[in-house]
């Protein structure tokens, strides 16, 4: 065990009592929360964001750039790029560009006027100015010059086919280009039909990753439990694709280009009843998937941690081994986070206690995280 682990080396082995330490969440597609907007906020307001999020069990996430103008896209891309230098809350791993070659039709809160056909200089233009940091991108395949895309760059950044119109045969077209994954699968996307199956046929029957929005609002919990039984834990990855008012009342608030209207934790563009992200984070997705597949926690865990990691191609995320980031949360039996409990208690104290002493045998920079994340807890608990 890794107490035991810590016994036989320098380390003071520290009892959490009956804690589950699992690996940290990694969240592969968000907008934002308190009051940031990844498309509108500087380099400070993303290290917000991931301080948030490691309150609620996230320890790697990719900013996700809602389609935008080029300048403003560039501008997103170099405070994401200054964002990943810090070393304070959920570290920052990348950057997702959602668009900007996606289907009209299937646009969601993506800007119809700012959408495009597939252009591979202008994602190599993103690419160089991130310094190779952009680690998936969204696209429809059956947009002109979408094709041409996916073959050129998916050796480099993982294609996610979504807001898209694209028939069966064009969904497998790009699944073999070189598409592993499936943007918020069943959302803002061609539905399934016995004659004609469409991307969500492909996405079902083909080995690819499929993100979930599990917050019983984008899919409902049958979906989420078909879905799961169809891909299984391997490859099913749940994400939030929250906004800025994630962590915050109901309101009015911005998602990119467009005006947001919260009404009961529910996203909708302002004055319609189009669905614009979330307000979900991932200790509550979590919970629900607890609760919408009836399956025990050690069969749920590895989807927020090892599942992304793969997808993502990091061989140091998302488990905890010789070798790996020190990247831990500690969770109660229900899922809740322990350090960010309510009240303070021995247990909160002894969980950010056992992470940064375990934290001593890892690697540099993984040490350096999870001592930041343990006293992040601890100053939680102080001020609760």
């Amino acid at each position: 065990s890794v107490i035991d682990a810590a016994r036989d080396g320098d380390a003071q082995a520290v009892d959490a009592g009956h804690a589950i330490l699992a690996p940290g969440f990694l969240d592969l597609h968000t907008h934002g929360a308190v009051n940031v907007d990844v498309n509108s906020g500087d380099a400070q307001g993303l290290v917000e964001i991931g301080n948030f999020f490691a309150s609620h069990g996230v320890t790697g996430w990719l900013c996700s750039i809602l389609t935008d103008t080029e300048e403003q896209t560039l501008r997103c891309i170099h405070a994401a790029r200054e964002a990943m230098q810090a070393s304070s809350g959920a570290r920052l791993l990348g950057i997702h560009l959602e668009g900007p070659t996606l289907s009209g039709k299937y646009a969601g809160a993506m800007p119809p006027h700012l959408l495009q056909q597939g252009d591979l200089s202008l994602i190599r233009r993103y690419q160089e100015a991130a310094e190779g940091a952009i680690r998936s991108m969204t696209i429809a395949p059956e947009v002109p010059g979408a094709l041409e895309v996916i073959r050129a760059l998916s050796d480099e950044m993982v294609i996610s086919l979504g807001h898209s119109e694209a028939t069966y045969d064009q969904a497998i077209a790009a699944i073999d280009a070189g598409a592993k994954s499936i943007t918020h699968t069943f959302n803002a996307m061609r539905l399934f039909h016995q004659h004609e199956p469409a991307i969500m046929g492909a996405a079902l029957e083909r080995d690819v990753y499929c993100e979930a929005i599990c917050d019983g609002r984008h899919l409902h919990p049958g979906s989420v439990r078909m879905l799961l039984a169809i891909k299984g834990s391997h490859r099913m990855v749940p994400i939030t694709d929250s906004i800025m008012a994630t962590g915050l009342p109901d309101g009015d608030y911005r998602l990119g280009v467009n005006e947001i209207t919260v009404v009961d934790g529910d996203a909708l563009l302002k004055g319609k009843s189009v669905r614009a992200g979330s307000t979900l984070t991932m200790d509550r997705a979590l919970r629900n998937l607890l609760s919408f597949t009836g399956r025990p926690m050690e069969d749920v865990l590895p989807m927020l941690s090892q599942t992304p990691a793969a997808l993502l191609g990091d061989s140091h995320l998302g488990a905890i081994a010789p070798g790996y980031d020190a990247d831990f949360v500690l969770l109660d039996d229900a899922g809740n986070i322990l350090a960010a409990g309510e009240s303070p208690n021995p247990q909160m104290a002894a969980g950010a206690e056992v992470m940064a002493r375990l934290a001593e045998g890892a690697t540099p920079d993984g040490a350096r995280r999870m001592r930041r994340l343990a006293l992040d807890f601890l100053d939680d608990i102080v001020d609760n």
